[in-house]
């Protein structure tokens, strides 16, 4: 910063004082501030005295500081100076900036931009790209309220009305700038922000250059549960870093930010810190110097001293502080210029990452009335004391109204005065006050006191196009939108409002969080003496309040209250005329007064109404009239009468008699037929009554009515379903299409209820269109075919197949006479018609009658037009093949026979043929069969003639509602010859005789297949008189696995259950079987099932005549010695589940296995189902992986009885035997979730969840328990305990199958009881502390490790033993002592008690532990004096526990040893057996085979000569050690021969070993594939690489997308041209194909086939033109080549394709290129062209200036660079290229022009200066 302000100074020209040399000097004694000037003389010859003489004049230092009271000056604005470090407290979180609570009272900000680099880059990326991007996270998920941060004051701004404004930095490079890598040491305690997040960890920025500090996962995971901050670091993210490591000279950190070893970390004299880089928030040991009534002196890391203030005293100690006493303090502040340090005593804030409290909100706001000073500080303001003892702060500028008015005087300690608390300050933890008297009056502080509907006033400030300002009070300021400035908007508000002047409003909403508040100004509102509406749960039935619309449309009008609350007022309760549009009574803004109606606060929805009738008015608050006006009058399926109010495009708008309510009838729901329904929309009128309506649903306070005939038949025959729950498969409903989509039909029902009816379900036809087989507002059959309860949607069937009866002639005939009985009464209304004479003829006519016509047209293609005498509008109309073979001309007269009438076109199809003029007159009788002749094809139906007689008959073209599609072949042509059935013989009213074709005629072959299927569609309700136990004999005519049909007589049709074949149904087999077609049978009646709804009847039914019959042939059925009887007399299914009990035994048969739920569907009997769950399929897992394979339909099961489903309609099954969750009970679950060092939670049946710990999971421990477990893996377990509904179970294999009697490794221990000291176990750690290990055997056996029983070595540091020691850890351990009484264990895991290697490894050189030290020296003389007498006394030995000698001691240990070879020999078996010999080979097969072979020579030798020394003498135990020696160092070798780095595999299985290890490493693979290639070995090449492509995660695309690279570059250095294009094919699919497209044209480049790279770039230009990245790699490519010309023509083609925003980018890359490949000249021209576009892009000079410098001559520089400080640009930009210039100069210039460019960064200072100043 010194050099920058040298250079460019801040204003002014530069003092060349003796100043500027003073202020360099400050570096140098800055360390010391008590440093002499003596001491810059040569050295004296007397030491001693020289030294006296400093001592000296530090204690007069010392004392001239004790007496000096303005160092306890508290902190005050113009006290701080940039580059100050300070600890800070996080107060507020807002969108752009962090508000910071400073010490004393003081408060800052910190700027989104000064987090740190990182941060701020991804800020600059977003805002360029004004896209979001990906790891930016909002600054309230960064910090949260209560952080303590280490911030630097970057600025000081004073305000116009004198208030300063503190702009903070907790930017590391502006905290830590006086920090570098030589400075860095071990244990100390910055801060750092997250900088980049890696695999293995992060990297932090601690500001330091040079010094890279990195954070491993491991040790940031106990932040994470610590913090509860979820499991990742976010970048920016503010930390507290201990420094761990420190390597390569401080280049090189590693960190830890551990929330422990943070909050005890202590600033200590090795860690070398100086004035310079001391910073704030570090935790000292300070010694007490002196103690004054203003605060303390403190001396602290040899030379350092700082002061305490009154308000950061410790209030417990605060008088019992002395001289010398030793505290532990806080560095709260430092100043650079003044070198003042000041510290904090608060306890809080002595604990580095801890949260500071808050304060509840209430307290802001209160007046104290009595508040008393204890101190007054004349520069910064007066410390008081509440009523309560509460100590409270006052700043200066709140101790009066005015400064001028300030009397100081008056606050002597002890003096009373009136005061508010207006703040908090958490750092301090401090309230503050004001004294002023409009702070105290006024009526609200802070946007928290503000809430809506409270009237406010305040001063218009600014008036903007987005609304009026105005403020409130202080910093509260609010907004009134253009929409509330008046109850009329106005168009030039500033005509009625100025700046300055005073208003009145009403509150909208308040968001204390945003600080957005939001007014109106309407007098209407402001006004009102109504009830403020500002919550849903307000809004009660007949509440009558203000508001104001914000929306009319053609529904109604969306009205807004207070606080976003908004309502509905429907169209019918708007109070207009019928005939007026919403959006024409009512404006955007205008305050209306409503009545609530209705109110749902959960799903916020109010429902209003305009109306205000005297009656609504009078009634009281329970608004009991009000509400009985808002539901919905007529219920759904109600029938009425309606007035039709006006004609829409699709609908009408009517009134429901007799109350006039509005309501919305469709054209589509005028009629069954879409004929009628364009007829009666036609001709209806306006106040006509329409008869027999039904409400369909009420949505939106408007009711939708229907005219359907079918619609309401269902709701009156209660056909209909009301809820889902009603919903059964199987049934029939009505309903009509309410949309069509490409992958099926939505079809509603009355009540709302919508199903789909997929693509494959529409038709029994091919479905090519959705939309050629129906029209939204049709009417349909529909059959549920499925439901989804969950969900709660349903599926539809639409085919004919399934929605008919099987009496299709009678259903077609109903369609037809139904058609022509809605055309009589279209043509009655037609007749009323006055005005209309085409419609009175039209009314006239009939199909037959004869007609005298004259001939008025004869068209071209044959067909002639007539007029007819007296109907001059009407159409008649006869095609060529009904002139009957007549040459008419025009004006000839005819005579014709009248086919058809089209009402909608007033036309009339007629016949001149002979045949049909004069027809036979003949008798004719119902349901007789006749040919026939198709004449006309009308949309309905055909008109056709009688060969016989030639009269008219009409047949219909559908035989059912969903009967629409037609083949063209399938499709009726006029002159088809047919077979017709009639079924009237009188014309009656419609003139034409009705018919149907005959059944012959229309044979469905899909039908006829369903026939042969289903039951329901074999038989036809066929009356029988059978009863139940009737003896019948009949013919088997259908075997299926559940059931077989058997025809009883010609058409009757019988059904005999699985479950009613045999007496003893064998497990497995399968009962139908047993029959096969054609067989006779003698079976009894048992019951009887309705045709349609498939129920069992009673007996006493009366349509028990008309029902299936359900037929028994079992033995003890035919003797009679058993009755069953399917027909509860309720008809209800809960009663066939009652004799079923929970835990019986029962046999069941396969329906189905559904692959989508995973369940098995079964029949018990014939009425009752059930369901088995998955988890209850099978006690085999290999059964529920394959459960289709294992469960054939029919086929017979043993089943458990659980109980029923929610529906009660459904048995729960078991087919494991289990029925409930007992303890012991053994069942298969499902892993829900692995938790690391914990265990599983896994899924168990009947809806229960089990917990799993790792002692349960397997009968042998083994390091990683967890590994093998993933979620949604299938195991079995067994339940320990059911007393909660998280259940305790167990994956041992001696639990889960007790049978199999296998080798228990690892036993339960449920208790102390199970544990004997001087046992070997083996358990898990459960947690590291300082003090030892937490070692658990299971759930209930936790025991400790101490210290001195891990290692024999001495551990100077916990962090030792953490690097070998984790959580989760597999360890052998010796139980040494027992305490039940207070449930305590006490193990030793050291190598002389378990016989296992040293935990902590002998080689990393600690010193060994004094008592072991001294127990080796005692064993060693002893040794050496008594032999092997002593090992005999030894033996004999018996010492006591409490004896402490060291001989006694070193025989125990003999003892011990002695037991645990005995045990070696199997004399002595203890729980878990110890090996005394132990082999790495598994560990070893990675090393070279010549190392093992000398490793192998050397250990055989080693063993010759100890088998030697065996059988001469036993090894003595210096031997023993020696051996053990030899043996640490061969491990010692081998180790490091595993451990080398440079050490490369050298054949296959090396490589297969390296990836087992590390498979998604895609530079291990490419080594492999390198391998083979240098052997020449292609194809394993290939296969190396197909395997990588197999085994790399998913996850890991990069990873992936390398070895695709490589496979590519294989197949173009050895392979073809189509296998090249094969593997680049495959590499698309799985690759973002612009990677890929990429990759191989650098291949090609690089392996110089331009023409194949060429014809790719033109293929990326086409796929990817709108990707710059194509256009600048392609302009690469060719000026590489040297295609100059080529290059250039592609930039003008780039800039067509790309988007506006890219073209800059674009161009300037294009530039880049030029100079570095091409044409430096073209790319100079290129740069100026965009800079005269774009003169103030600092990027783009940027570029040029590093262009020009690289290529261009020294004159060409200075020429940008004068241009570039001419510019009018910001000051940074300016101060930017400033710099850069003098740098330019400094490195390529002279003396003169190093000083020109001074003079100009001058010059332009100055003038900014000016500037400002005028």
């Amino acid at each position: 910063m010194s050099s920058i302000e040298e250079n460019f100074p801040r204003g002014g020209t530069q003092k060349t004082t003796q100043e500027g040399k003073t202020a360099k000097q400050h570096p140098m004694d800055q360390d010391n501030l008590f440093k002499t000037r003596e001491k810059q003389t040569p050295k004296r010859k007397k030491p001693q005295q020289d030294q006296a003489k400093q001592k000296k004049l530090k204690t007069e230092k010392k004392a001239v500081l004790k007496t000096n009271a303005k160092d306890f000056e508290l902190l005050t604005s113009e006290s701080l100076t940039d580059g100050m470090l300070v600890l800070g407290c996080v107060k507020e979180c807002n969108e752009y900036e962090l508000t910071i609570s400073l010490p004393n009272g003081l408060s800052g900000n910190v700027q989104v931009t000064r987090i740190c680099e990182a941060y701020s880059k991804m800020l600059s990326e977003q805002v360029a790209t004004d896209k979001p991007v990906e790891g930016l996270s909002p600054l309230s998920e960064l910090f949260s309220p209560g952080m303590l941060l280490r911030c630097a004051v970057i600025n000081v701004e004073k305000g116009a009305e004198g208030h300063h404004g503190i702009q903070l930095s907790i930017n590391p490079k502006d905290v830590n700038k006086a920090l570098n890598t030589a400075a860095l040491r071990t244990g100390m305690l910055l801060s750092g922000c997250v900088s980049s997040v890696e695999d293995h960890g992060y990297l932090i920025d601690i500001g330091v250059h040079a010094a890279k500090a990195f954070l491993p996962r491991k040790k940031a995971q106990s932040y994470f549960q610590s913090k509860d901050k979820g499991a990742e670091l976010k970048i920016g993210q503010y930390l507290n870093c201990l420094i761990d490591e420190v390597k390569n000279s401080g280049r090189i950190i590693c960190i830890s930010i551990s929330q422990s070893e943070v909050a005890a970390a202590i600033a200590t004299e090795l860690q070398n810190w100086t004035l310079c880089n001391l910073l704030p928030g570090l935790v000292v040991k300070a010694q007490i110097q002196e103690v004054t009534p203003s605060g303390i002196y403190l001396s602290f890391l040899s030379s350092f001293t700082g002061v305490v203030d009154s308000m950061h005293l410790c209030s417990k100690k605060a008088r019992n502080y002395s001289p010398g006493q030793m505290v532990k303090a806080c560095i709260l502040s430092v100043n650079p210029i003044s070198k003042a340090i000041r510290l904090s005593l608060r306890p809080v804030i002595l604990q580095p990452g801890t949260q500071l409290g808050h304060l509840s909100s209430d307290w802001i706001g209160t007046v104290v009335a009595h508040s008393r000073v204890k101190s007054f500080h004349k520069n910064a303001g007066a410390v008081f004391t509440l009523d309560d003892g509460t100590l409270a702060f006052a700043h200066l500028k709140h101790l009066s109204d005015t400064p001028k008015s300030f009397k100081p005087e008056s606050f002597k300690p002890g003096s009373v005065h009136k005061c508010r608390i207006i703040d908090y300050s958490p750092i301090d933890d401090l309230l503050l006050l004001s004294l002023k008297q409009r702070v105290i009056d006024a009526p609200f502080l802070r946007y928290h006191d503000i809430h809506p509907g409270q009237i406010v006033e305040g001063t218009v400030f600014a008036l903007k196009n987005f609304g009026m300002q105005v403020k409130v009070a202080g910093h509260i300021k609010g907004l009134v939108p253009p929409l509330h400035v008046a109850d009329v908007v106005l168009k030039q508000p500033e005509k009625k409002y100025s700046v300055g002047n005073t208003v009145k409003s009403r509150v909208l909403s308040c968001n204390p969080d945003t600080k957005m508040l939001i007014l109106t100004l309407k007098k209407i509102l402001v006004t009102s003496k109504l009830p403020i509406l500002a919550s849903y749960e307000d809004a009660k039935p007949g509440l009558v309040t203000h508001g104001f619309v914000v929306c009319a449309r053609e529904f109604g009008c969306i009205v807004k209250f207070y606080n976003d609350v908004k309502g509905l007022v429907p169209k019918n309760e708007l109070g207009l005329a019928p005939v007026t549009i919403p959006q024409d009574a009512f404006y955007e803004g205008q305050v209306v007064k409503v009545i609530v109606l209705k109110c749902e606060p959960k799903q916020e929805r109010l429902l209003l109404s305009f109306k205000l009738t005297d009656n609504a008015l009078a009634k009281d608050s329970t608004g009991e009239e009000a509400s009985k006006k808002g539901e919905v009058i007529y219920e759904t399926g109600q029938v009425a009468d309606v007035k039709i109010l006006k004609k829409k495009e699709n609908g009408l708008e009517v009134k429901i008699l007799p109350n006039d309510v509005s309501a919305y009838l469709p054209t589509m729901h005028l009629s069954d037929y879409l004929t009628s329904c364009k007829l009666w929309w036609h001709w209806l009128k306006g106040n006509e009554i329409l008869h027999s309506v039904a409400c369909l649903h009420d949505k939106g306070g408007l009711i939708t009515l229907s005219r359907k005939p079918s619609v309401i038949a269902a709701l009156e025959g209660g056909n209909v379903v009301k809820n889902f729950s009603d919903i059964q498969p199987g049934l029939l409903l009505t309903g009509y299409v309410r949309n069509i989509m490409p992958y099926g039909v939505f079809v509603e029902f009355p009540y709302g209820l919508t199903g789909l009816a997929p693509k494959s379900a529409m038709s029994d036809k091919f479905v090519t269109d959705t939309k050629d087989h129906f029209v939204i507002g049709q009417t349909v059959i529909a059959k549920v075919t499925s439901t989804d309860e969950e969900k709660k949607r349903f599926l539809l069937s639409l085919k004919v197949s399934d929605c008919s009866s099987e009496d299709s002639v009678s259903e077609s005939f109903s369609l037809l006479f139904q058609y022509f009985k809605e055309l009589q009464e279209i043509k009655s209304l037609m007749s009323k018609r006055d005005g209309s004479s085409v419609a009175q003829k039209l009314c006239e006519l009939k199909p037959g009658q004869r007609l005298q016509l004259v001939v008025h047209e004869v068209k071209a293609d044959g067909s002639a037009l007539f007029s007819l005498t007296g109907a001059s509008g009407l159409i008649v109309e006869a095609t060529h093949s009904h002139l009957g073979g007549k040459k008419i001309v025009m004006g000839d007269q005819a005579t014709a026979v009248i086919l058809h009438m089209d009402y909608l076109k007033s036309k009339v199809y007629v016949s001149l043929q002979e045949e049909l003029l004069s027809p036979k007159r003949k008798t004719l009788t119902a349901d007789s069969q006749h040919p026939a002749v198709v004449q006309h094809l009308a949309s309905e139906y055909a008109v056709a003639s009688l060969v016989e007689t030639g009269q008219l008959i009409a047949i219909p073209l559908a035989s059912h509602f969903n009967d629409t599609f037609r083949f063209d072949s399938e499709k009726m042509k006029v002159g088809q010859s047919v077979m017709v059935v009639l079924k009237t013989t009188e014309a009656g009213d419609h003139g034409i005789l009705l018919a149907v074709l005959s059944p012959k005629k229309r044979r469905n072959a899909i039908r006829l297949q369903q026939e042969s299927k289903t039951l329901e569609e074999s038989s036809s309700m066929i009356k029988h008189s059978l009863s139940l136990g009737d003896m019948v004999t009949g013919t088997v005519k259908s075997v299926r696995p559940t059931f077989v049909l058997v025809t009883l007589d010609d058409k009757l049709i019988g059904n005999i259950h699985a479950s009613q074949i045999l007496d003893d149904v064998p497990i497995g087999s399968f009962p139908t079987s047993k029959l096969k077609v054609g067989q006779k049978v003698t079976a009894r009646v048992i019951g009887g099932r309705d045709f349609k709804t498939h129920r069992y009847l009673p007996i006493s039914h009366p349509h028990f005549t008309q029902t299936i019959p359900e037929l028994s042939i079992r033995p003890r059925e035919l003797k009679g010695e058993s009755n069953t009887a399917l027909c509860p007399e309720d008809g209800n299914t809960e009663e066939a589940l009652k004799p079923f009990k929970p835990g019986q035994m029962v046999t069941c048969f396969v329906k189905k296995y559904d692959t989508i739920k995973k369940w098995l569907e079964v029949e018990v009997t014939a009425n009752v189902r059930g369901r088995v769950q998955p988890l209850l399929l099978s006690p085999n897992t290999k059964v529920l992986k394959h459960a289709e394979k294992y469960f054939k339909k029919g086929q017979a099961l043993a089943a458990t009885v659980v109980g029923s489903d929610i529906t009660e309609t459904k048995l729960c099954l078991s087919l494991t035997g289990v029925h409930s969750l007992e303890k012991g009970s053994i069942v298969l679950g499902y892993v829900k979730k692995v938790i690391p060092h914990v265990g599983l939670t896994i899924v168990l049946p009947f809806g229960k969840t089990g917990k799993a710990s790792l002692f349960h999971l397997s009968d042998l421990f083994i390091e990683q328990p967890l590994k093998g477990f993933s979620t949604g893996q299938l195991v079995k377990c067994c339940v320990l305990s059911n007393d909660d509904n998280i259940m305790e179970v167990s994956l041992r294999q001696s639990r889960v199958n007790p049978k199999s009697h296998g080798k228990v490794e690892d036993a339960e221990i449920m208790s102390l009881d199970n544990v004997q000291n001087g046992q070997l176990v083996r358990g898990y750690v459960t947690s590291v502390t300082p003090s030892g290990i937490s070692f658990g055997l299971s759930d209930c056996v936790v025991g400790q490790i101490p210290l001195e029983y891990i290692t024999h070595l001495f551990v100077p540091d916990q962090r030792v033993c953490a690097e070998f020691i984790h959580i989760g850890q597999l360890l052998t351990a010796k139980v040494l002592s027992i305490n039940k009484e207070e449930n305590h264990v006490e193990f030793s895991v050291l190598p002389k008690d378990t016989g296992k290697p040293s935990i902590i490894p002998e080689s990393l050189g600690l010193p060994q532990s004094e008592m072991d030290t001294n127990l080796k020296k005692l064993k060693k003389r002893k040794s050496s004096e008594c032999g092997q007498e002593a090992k005999r006394q030894k033996k004999r030995a018996r010492c006591t526990e409490g004896d402490d000698s060291g001989i006694e001691v070193y025989c125990r240990e003999e003892e011990e040893e002695e037991k645990y070879e005995k045990s070696s020999k199997g004399r002595e078996v203890p729980r878990l057996k110890i090996s005394t010999s132990f082999t790495w080979e598994e560990d070893l097969t990675v090393l070279d085979t010549t190392i093992l072979r000398e490793k192998e020579q050397s250990s055989s030798s080693e063993e010759d000569e100890e088998d030697t020394q065996m059988t001469t003498k036993k090894q003595t135990r210096q031997n023993k050690e020696l051996e053990k020696q030899r043996a640490e160092k061969e491990l010692s070798k081998l180790e490091a021969a595993l451990m080398d780095p440079t050490r490369q595999p050298q054949s296959a299985d090396d490589f297969d070993r390296l990836v087992l290890g590390n498979p998604d490493s895609s530079i291990l693979w490419l080594q492999y594939m390198a391998f083979h290639l240098q052997a020449t070995e292609i194809e394993k090449a290939r296969a190396v690489a197909e395997r990588a492509l197999k085994t790399i995660s998913f996850r890991e695309e990069q990873e992936k997308l390398n070895v695709w690279v490589a496979l590519l570059n294989l197949e173009n250095m050895y392979g073809t041209e189509e296998a090249l294009m094969k593997v680049f094919e495959r590499a698309i699919q799985y690759n973002e194909p612009l990677k890929v497209f990429q990759q191989l044209a650098d291949i090609y480049a690089d392996s110089e086939k331009y023409k194949q790279a060429d014809d790719l770039y033109n293929t990326m230009l086409k796929r990817f033109r709108q990707e710059k990245s194509v256009w600048v790699k392609y302009t690469t490519f060719l000026l590489k080549r040297g295609l100059v010309e080529a290059a250039h023509r592609l930039l003008p083609r780039a800039l067509k394709c790309l988007p506006d925003k890219e073209h800059v980018d674009v161009i300037s890359k294009v530039a880049q290129l030029e100079f570095r490949f091409g044409d430096p000249e073209h790319g100079k021209a290129i740069f100026e062209n965009t800079l005269n576009t774009y003169p103030k892009r600092t990027d783009i000079w940027s570029v040029y200036i590093d262009m020009m410098i690289k290529h261009g001559s020294q004159k060409e520089v200075r020429d940008v660079f004068e241009r570039i400080i001419h510019l009018s640009l910001a000051p940074k930009k300016m101060k930017f290229f400033f710099k850069r210039y003098l740098e330019y100069e400094k490195k390529y210039g002279t003396a003169e022009t190093v000083q020109a460019v001074k003079a100009a960064a001058l010059e332009y200072v100055e003038s900014k200066n000016s500037l400002a100043d005028s």
